[in-house]
């Protein structure tokens, strides 16, 4: 019998144990509490930048490192055939399984400034949170032939989109 794992998006701060602003090392520590049985690096002479694989082949979380050597976000990927067991949650609510209106809406009930302006990529400035529904997958759809769901999320420093 398998085990909920719940992955906490506490935006702009990251999603626990992983901070925005930890070093590298203290990141690659921090997953182990999340029982990652695998963790891919590049190789140099690139800047490191971590992808930890977990479930089976559902759900990858990538540490990103884009200016130095502390993380400057955390993104999350949903794949088809996703882990019941694996939730991804913000506010409560798990972002690859409440369709992504009613994420966007609750975003705004709370005071947040959507931009949805590219309705497939939709990002909240200031706190940040990036999403997309990007998927090749067969995937549910609305009317408008957007996924229902959000594919991925990326929780970032507040000045990640400037």
């Amino acid at each position: 019998m398998s085990k909920t794992m719940d992955f906490i998006l506490d935006p702009p701060r990251g999603v626990s144990p992983v901070e925005i602003g930890m070093p590298y090392q203290e990141a690659l520590q921090a997953v182990s509490q999340w029982g990652v049985p695998e963790i891919r690096e590049p190789r140099p002479p690139r800047r490191p930048t971590g992808r930890f694989l977990l479930g089976r082949g559902t759900m990858d979380i990538v540490v990103h490192l884009e200016r130095g050597e502390r993380v400057d976000a955390v993104e999350l990927w949903r794949f088809e055939g996703d882990d019941p067991d694996l939730r991804v949650l913000l506010n409560g609510v798990d972002v690859f399984r409440t369709p992504a209106a009613e994420i966007m809406q609750d975003l705004r009930s709370r005071g947040h400034q959507v931009d949805d302006s590219d309705p497939e990529n939709p990002m909240v400035r200031g706190v940040t949170l990036g999403f997309t529904r990007d998927t090749a997958q067969e995937v549910p759809r609305t009317e408008a032939g957007l996924p229902l769901f959000f594919t991925s999320v990326l929780v970032a420093a507040e000045d990640y989109y400037e």
